[in-house]
């Protein structure tokens, strides 16, 4: 009963993520990128609905017909749904009524993991993609919620202890690696993304990269020699960027008198200098390197030496675009919409982060944002060629 063990595992954890909200916590939706709580519950519950039970259980009876609309997506090949910017417009179901909903939807599924053994391999892949996709909307919550809460000015503490951001570096200096010819992708058993296939050889010239992350110190020189007014660094749209939006600093944080502050899920807080920065995006992440005299490392130079240094701490940005493997073939149907068709306009992001749900992590793991995006708990690893 290995599957049961890990449904029960994952979804439990969604619920205990929610536990210190309030009821009025898990409606808001303040920008399009983020969610709301009650959603991310509910829409993890419609995957397991609509992909595992409707599919597989003749006598299934869905827990309500609008619930296929309400809570889809992205998946055209299911149907219409709810408009992404509006999924925080609704007051109902309930927080209530969306506990029913993933308690019924709990209960056939874990009747029908009860013959486990007797299970496609197929379907257990499926079931498998659905507790990875819950264990990315645990992420999303956190990151999400810490958006939301940031705009209230009561500046809400979610839990004493759960800030997320207080790590510093184990280890510094530089890795060189010699280039040549790296194997990159998944491989072996257990569960991957379509994305991280198929495993394949890139070249790779002479480089170094750092073992250390940028710290929040780093950052704050960066600040201090201007580095929001020199449009030298930046690319142009990330120049654009910074005008249109007025930015001075990384996100969440403000100057108060002499000092950094910054908004976490513990509330408002001083920056600590030492700590590793947090939530940058991939334009800064950029001007940042540039004004270093340094560069991001690709995604496949980071893969190749991944086992060398400490990660897991942020989702780092690569200077790759998120494109196709080699031979990469989406899957059909709704499954194949899960990745293939964001490969445009985004950048690869690697590692983990302290968001990231147990288990969830490995070196192959492509992630993958808009660059002018922040809100995830992102950070800074340097790259040099040689």
């Amino acid at each position: 009963m290995i599957l049961l063990k890990k449904y029960q595992e994952v979804r439990s954890h969604s619920l205990q993520l929610v536990e210190p909200l309030k009821t009025e916590d898990f409606v808001p939706q303040p920008v399009v990128d983020v969610s709301p709580p009650k959603w991310h519950l509910a829409h993890t519950t419609w995957f397991f609905e609509e992909m595992i039970l409707s599919p597989n259980l003749s006598d299934y009876q869905v827990f309500h017909p609008r619930y296929r609309y309400v809570f889809n997506s992205y998946y055209e090949s299911v149907g219409d749904r709810v408009a992404r910017p509006h999924r925080g417009w609704m007051s109902r179901p309930t927080v209530e009524e969306v506990m029913e909903y993933r308690a019924y939807v709990d209960a056939h599924m874990q009747a029908f993991l009860q013959q486990e053994e007797q299970l496609s391999p197929e379907v257990r892949d499926l079931i498998e993609l659905g507790l990875q996709h819950e264990q990315q909307h645990q992420e999303l919550f956190w990151t999400d919620t810490k958006f939301t809460f940031s705009l209230n000015p009561l500046y809400p503490v979610y839990k004493q202890g759960g800030a997320l951001l207080h790590q510093i570096n184990e280890e510094r200096g530089w890795l060189e690696q010699e280039g040549g010819m790296v194997d990159i992708g998944f491989e072996g058993e257990g569960f991957c993304f379509d994305n991280e296939l198929n495993r394949h050889q890139a070249f790779l010239n002479p480089y170094r990269i750092r073992k250390d992350l940028v710290t929040n110190s780093d950052f704050m020189a960066f600040i201090e020699e201007d580095g929001y007014k020199r449009h030298e660094f930046w690319h142009s749209e990330g120049w654009d960027w910074v005008n249109q939006n007025e930015r001075k600093a990384p996100l969440y944080w403000e100057k108060e008198g002499q000092d950094w502050v910054h908004f976490t899920m513990e509330g408002r807080v001083p920056v600590r200098r030492e700590e590793i920065l947090c939530h940058v995006n991939y334009y800064e992440a950029f001007a940042y390197a540039q004004w270093r005299g340094l560069r991001l490392p690709t995604e496949f130079e980071w893969e190749a030496a991944a086992d060398l240094f400490a990660w897991g701490k942020r989702w780092e940005w690569t200077q790759s675009a998120y494109l196709p493997y080699p031979k990469y073939q989406k899957a059909a149907g709704a499954v194949g919409e899960y990745n293939g068709k964001f490969m445009v306009s985004q950048m690869v992001l690697r590692g983990a982060s302290v968001a990231t749900s147990p288990g969830h992590a490995r070196k192959t793991y492509r992630n993958f944002f808009h660059p002018q995006l922040a809100w995830q708990f992102t950070g800074i690893r340097l790259a040099e060629s040689l």
